[in-house]
Formats: structure tokens, sequence, C-alpha cells
């Protein structure tokens, strides 16, 4: 259970997963080190600071990834570290290496090594659906699970290079873990949306945006299913305070095609031009309720895809993304 005034350290804090998690362990009356790209940048500080809870509470680093002592900086005094810092670029990359490769493994690689340093008790890192699919070696008829794991060669050849670095990010935190005998435990989200704390939006809320201007992108290699902001924080929390928690975990409300997300956006809203998926893009990914278990095990109540993205969608517009 949560311990009043803990301190953990929470990197990427700015993002949008990032500041549901902060707020969520403000809430719980934990002290947290959040880390930042640019503490002069209100774009990553201001939403943070306004947080209930943040003046006594809060504390802001400006950390480089690749940069070990700023990370060290950040982790020292902390009891758990929570690992979602990476960078997410899922359309044009022009430098792997560089945008997203390095930044991801050895930033993993720095984080992990600081937190073992700092004689931190655990480690939630954040990974990814992407870490899990594409994988079109796994067998048709077996629901992916937390046993699935992307499929390296296939990402290298087609270039998808977001799923190549969190996959080999993720592994080499196990590794870690495995040689250095460090307390991790991973989170694999999917879509995650909802309603939207910074000014900047991720990219699952920029794919909500195209989808509702009519984007006919299919997505078959990075749609496992939606999930709420929050929910994906309180996973987070959860796994990091039930000490039984162990390996990885699939945060999702459902395993669900990315059609029957496009489908279900349509239907509740009408009046934009949402196109339909015309033929099912994803045959290879089973449906299920309960693809979630081990978090649902532990107690987590997942907010169902309608829920999802009518507040994803109001945010939206109360935002003035769309109109």
């Amino acid at each position: 259970m949560a311990r009043e005034g803990e301190v953990v350290c929470v990197t990427g804090g700015s993002g949008c997963i990032g500041s549901w998690l902060v707020r969520l362990l403000l809430d719980r009356g934990y002290s947290v080190h959040a880390t930042v790209q640019d503490l002069k940048d209100e774009s990553e500080t201001k939403h943070l600071e306004a947080l209930e809870g943040a003046e006594a509470r809060l504390r802001l680093f400006q950390i480089d990834l690749l940069n070990y002592a700023s990370i060290l900086t950040a982790v020292s005094g902390c009891a758990g570290v929570f690992h979602l810092a990476s960078p997410c670029i899922v359309d044009e990359v022009l430098e792997p290496e560089k945008q997203l490769l390095d930044p991801a493994i050895k930033g993993t690689l720095n984080v992990l090594t600081a937190a073992k340093e700092a004689g931190v008790s655990r480690v939630v890192v954040t990974s990814s659906i992407s870490a899990i699919i594409p994988s079109p070696n796994w067998p048709a008829d077996i629901v992916k699970s937390e046993d699935c794991w992307t499929d390296i060669e296939y990402c290298k050849q087609k270039g998808l290079w977001y799923s190549l670095s969190k996959t080999l990010a993720e592994k080499a935190a196990w590794d870690f873990a495995k040689e250095k005998g460090l307390d991790v435990v991973v989170v694999n989200p999917g879509t995650v949306m909802g309603p939207v704390i910074p000014p900047r939006l991720n990219a699952s809320m920029l794919m909500l945006v195209r989808i509702l201007q009519g984007c006919t992108e299919t997505y078959e290699n990075f749609f496992m299913g939606s999930v709420h902001f929050k929910d994906v924080a309180l996973a987070h929390i959860l796994v990091y305070e039930n000490k039984s928690a162990s390996g990885r975990h699939l945060c999702v409300e459902a395993i669900s095609h990315y059609g029957d997300f496009v489908a279900k956006v349509a239907e509740i809203y009408p009046e934009y031009e949402v196109k339909r998926l015309p033929k099912d893009t994803q045959p290879e990914l089973l449906r299920t309720k309960d693809g979630s278990k081990k978090l649902m095990d532990l107690g987590l109540q997942f907010i169902p895809m309608e829920q999802i993205i009518k507040e994803a969608v109001e945010s939206l517009k109360s935002r003035g993304f769309i109109s």
C-alpha cells in the first residue's frame, strides 16, 4: 500500500501518462521527483506545478536519458522509480538510432543503473503493446498475452522503429534485472487516451484526431486495444505497491481490433467524417475481454472503450484540438 511521504521518481513526468501518474501518486500521499527535458519550458512544468499537493511534495528535475549523472540526481533518495521517458515517433523516422533506439535502450539502462546505485527497492518500466505486436509467428489460435514478444527481425525489415525501440528496451531491462538483481516489473499499455493534462498530445490522441478528420490509416501493426490514461497510471501504482506483482502486465480494457475502435468512434460521433475500415485489417489478432487479467487480478477495473472515447473527444474539444 501507499506509504505517506514515500519518495518516488517518475521519468517523463510531463507527458500524458506521466502527468496522470504524478497526479495519482500525489493524491495517495507520495512525494514525487518528476523529470522533464527542459525546466525552462512551461509546457512541461506548469501543468505539473498546478496539481494538488505539488507545492509541498513535487520536485522537478531536468534530465537527459543519455546523461547518467542527471538521472542519478533525480532518483537519489527515492524508494521507487517509474520509468516512462522514451521517445515516441511512429511516423517518419530519419535516424532510428539517434531518434529512438539509443534514448530508449541506453536511457532505460541508465535509469536502471542509477536506481541500483541509489538503492531503489522497485522499478516499474513502461513498455508497450509495441513490444508484444507485431508478432506474425504467434500461433493463430492463441490469444496474444504477456508471453508474446514482437518479432525483432520483422520490425527491422518493415522499418517499424518505434516497436523495435520498445522491444529492445524492455528486453534490456529484463536482462539488467536478472544480472544485477534489481526488482523490475513492467506495464505494457495499449492505445492510451482520455482527458489530457499537459498542453501537448501523445501519439494515441493524435491518432484519434486523425480518425475524426477522416484518416484512412489501418494501424494493423500498432493496435491491440484502448486504455484510459487513469487506468495506465493506476496499473503502474498497483504493480509498484503489490510486491506479489511480477513480470509483464498487458494494459488494455480489452484486446480489440483497430477497426472495432474506429467503428465505435463513428457510432458515437456521426457528425464527424470518420471512415470505417472496409475490411478486417488485423485477422491474426484474437479478441478477448480479459486480455489484461493480471492487472484485473490486482484489482484494476478498466474503464470501457466507449467512455475512453467520449472523455478523450471532450478533452480534445475543450482544448481546441478539434471543433
